[in-house]
């Protein structure tokens, strides 16, 4: 049986002391404390200790937005690619998807009688569209106008194996 300590305190009272049952931890956390102020703790130690081993975040990443659709027997891609040149976009089609990349780099800068200021603006996009089944690849034409660059691509109709199933009622 492990020795218990007694001391007098409060005015004389005796008292147990927990470290016989509860040691005490270096940092100064005893295991008698909140479970949930133990934990915070620890999870606060844990997120500085690793504060400094996390990848870093690719900043110039970015995805124009895309729009997908089917009409009139082709197959169209809309991308809204706002302020970019058709020399900074590359169309593919690679391995039956429709493949869209680029990469934006703008510099602006403005001066004045006391300021200076510039600002600078980069970021390449890759975004891969897989294809239908029977898409003409060999047809497919591309257009960049006022920042929305159009895909179309012409695919066979396909009409859908569709039947009609009776609803009986009871």
């Amino acid at each position: 049986m492990p020795e218990l300590k007694v001391t007098k305190e409060n005015g004389g009272a005796l008292m147990n002391r927990p470290e016989a049952y509860f040691p005490t931890f270096p940092f100064g956390v005893s295991f008698g404390a909140n479970p949930f102020v133990l934990m915070k703790r620890f999870a606060e130690d844990v997120d500085r200790t690793f504060a400094n081993f996390a990848p870093p975040v690719e900043a110039d990443l970015w995805a124009p937005p895309l729009e997908v659709k089917h009409k009139g027997g082709n197959f169209i891609v809309t991308a809204e690619l706002p302020g970019l040149t058709k020399e900074e976009v590359k169309v593919e089609v690679m391995d039956e998807s429709l493949v869209i990349e680029g990469e934006r780099k703008r510099f602006k800068e403005e001066k004045g009688e006391e300021f200076f200021r510039s600002e600078r603006y980069y970021g390449k996009f890759y975004r891969s569209i897989p294809l239908p089944k029977g898409a003409k690849a060999d047809l497919i034409k591309a257009e960049l106008t006022n920042g929305v660059l159009e895909v179309v691509i012409p695919v066979p109709e396909v009409k859908p194996n569709l039947r009609h199933v009776p609803i009986l009622a009871r």
